[in-house]
């Protein structure tokens, strides 16, 4: 969300307690949690050192949020396929791909729910769950396309065979991007 607001500064201590300099208080993860979902934008600094860890104290955010009760927004295999791309020479790829996926999806979101708001009743749970097939179908083709190892077949007709090397790589590269644009336009386009 880009707006001329400067982000709020919240300073962590080395007690671990999060200081938010906006309103002189101390604050929580689920505080900071709670100013993502209202679209805040902030910024973390260490206290002692000045050095910025917004990403660390996010990816606690989320840490935190998948320990609690109740059902998991990663599920397992993504989370490892995720692990599988550090260090891997497709990792500059991901996040690029991944922020346009959560654009899309957000989008797709708010169709979602003006879908609910129509329908409201037992149909409505139902177009919530084939949204949710389509996108995680979506997510995990994108991911397989991705990955330079074979995958394992998992009982699907759609296991393809990994890419030849030769010549040709970047052409097939780019064939696969290609591919998978027209596919991301598909499904931004319904």
């Amino acid at each position: 969300m880009a707006t001329d607001k400067q982000p709020t500064v919240i300073k962590k201590y080395a007690n671990r307690r999060l200081y938010h300099t906006g309103t002189s208080t101390y604050v929580t993860l689920e505080d900071l949690a709670g100013m993502v979902r209202k679209g805040e934008d902030f910024v973390v600094y260490d206290a002692k050192s000045g050095e910025e860890i917004t990403r660390s104290v996010l990816a606690q955010i989320i840490f935190e949020q998948e320990n609690k009760e109740g059902p998991n927004l990663l599920p397992v295999t993504v989370l490892r396929q995720l692990i599988r791309f550090y260090g891997d020479s497709m990792q500059a790829l991901v996040p690029s791909y991944l922020e346009f996926s959560m654009n899309n999806l957000s989008q797709e979101q708010q169709k979602l729910r003006e879908q609910m708001s129509q329908a409201f009743g037992p149909s409505a749970f139902q177009a919530m769950e084939e949204q949710v097939r389509k996108n995680m179908g979506f997510f995990s083709e994108a991911m397989r396309m991705f990955s330079p190892f074979p995958q394992p077949s998992s009982g699907t007709p759609e296991a393809k065979p990994a890419p030849k090397e030769g010549p040709d790589d970047l052409d097939t590269l780019k064939r696969q991007m290609a591919d998978m644009q027209a596919k991301l336009d598909k499904l931004a386009s319904k």
